[in-house]
């Protein structure tokens, strides 16, 4: 799944993160389990964020992490053992004080399908104590917007 680029995206130039189904990622009702998800999404928000140069030693250095406020998902169809799927995200807004939001959209290349779309809000919290704070330049300036939304 090398170009991506002809896919079906909601918004430009996503940072994407090719994912293949697994057996312990099937449910009893043999698709995959909507937690396998959230957890696509945390791993594409990672890969994205270490692509910044902002990893978890950045975050220990720093003193400061994003944590997830609020997550909404549509699942919009199911996927199944062996497909092959495309998760992209996008920093779609970026107040450069407290919080940040990331736009989600997962497609299975093979049908063009999207079987997902999120949208999830980050704030910056202190390591030590858990508390909001301001966030860092480094997360203000690193965690750029990448999408203009309407």
């Amino acid at each position: 799944m090398s170009d991506v680029n002809h896919l079906g995206w909601d918004f430009p130039a996503p940072f994407t993160l090719d994912i293949t189904v697994q057996p312990g990622d099937i449910d009893a009702l043999q698709h995959v389990n909507n937690v396998t998800y959230l957890g696509w999404l945390e791993a594409v928000s990672w890969a994205h964020s270490k692509s910044l140069d902002l990893d978890w030693d950045t975050y220990e250095r720093l003193g400061v992490a994003c944590v997830v406020r609020r997550h909404e998902l549509d699942y919009l169809a199911p996927t199944h053992l062996g497909d092959e799927l495309v998760a992209a995200t996008w920093v779609s807004r970026n107040d450069g004080r407290l919080s940040l939001w990331r736009r989600f959209q997962i497609i299975r290349p093979a049908d063009g399908v999207t079987v997902l779309r999120g949208h999830s809000h980050f704030v910056s919290v202190r390591l030590d104590n858990g508390r909001p704070c301001r966030m860092p330049k480094e997360f203000s300036e690193g965690y750029r917007v990448m999408i203009e939304e309407t």
